[in-house]
């Protein structure tokens, strides 16, 4: 393990290059995903259309693919951009549908009387959907949201494959330098791994068990 120790400055650049991709993606992709499962309940059939086509298209799209569009497309269309950028908008836009889903499969679960009766009192569909039937949702949205970020930390190891300094990018360098420590090296980019996903597991666990109690 003296592997890990020597190298742990640089295992620590990876980890937070990881941090950073999650947070932002996280920042960007929840309001996306907000909006996009607002578009799919709502009235209004072309942002219904419109909503549905992004979401089943992004959800059925490896998200190497996306990567390719921002990395390799977008260039040669005269839009440069920085690669941790072009990281981030790919695994925002791959990952805002995955939440959008999550948000609207908890504003199903939101018995229909309610906006019924928040329309019947003179409520937009925007108040409605703000104001009465997302706060009773949130219980039900929080453990599947979590599921996706954990999702969304492992995805965030396709980045390596684009130039950006992630966890694996690190494990890598390492493993090719010192190809007589690959496990060790391995081991601690896992380590850093679980040090994300298995608090956010938990979480996701405790949070669970509250709504199963709540109802």
């Amino acid at each position: 393990m003296n592997i890990i120790i020597e190298n742990l400055p640089f295992y620590l650049q990876g980890f937070g290059m990881t941090l950073l991709l999650l947070g932002l993606t996280v920042l960007f992709g929840l309001p996306l995903g907000i909006l996009v499962a607002a578009m799919r309940i709502s009235p209004i059939a072309s942002l219904r259309t419109t909503a549905t086509i992004y979401t089943e298209w992004l959800r059925n799209t490896p998200l190497a693919l996306v990567f390719f569009f921002m990395a390799f497309v977008l260039p040669k269309l005269g839009v440069q951009l920085n690669y941790t950028v072009a990281a981030v908008i790919a695994l925002t836009l791959y990952t805002a549908p995955f939440f959008a889903e999550a948000i609207r499969s908890g504003i199903n679960s939101v018995p229909v009387g309610q906006a019924e009766a928040a329309r019947s009192v003179g409520l937009t569909f925007t108040q409605t959907v703000g104001l009465v039937v997302l706060p009773q949702a949130v219980r039900s949205v929080i453990p599947p949201l979590i599921n996706v970020i954990i999702a969304l930390t492992k995805n965030t190891s396709v980045a390596t494959g684009f130039f950006v300094l992630t966890l694996v990018s690190v494990g890598q360098r390492l493993a090719n330098a010192n190809g007589n420590q690959v496990i060790p090296i391995l081991l601690g980019v896992a380590f850093f791994y679980l040090l994300i996903t298995v608090p956010l597991g938990q979480l996701a666990e405790r949070l669970e068990r509250r709504v199963v109690v709540s109802r």
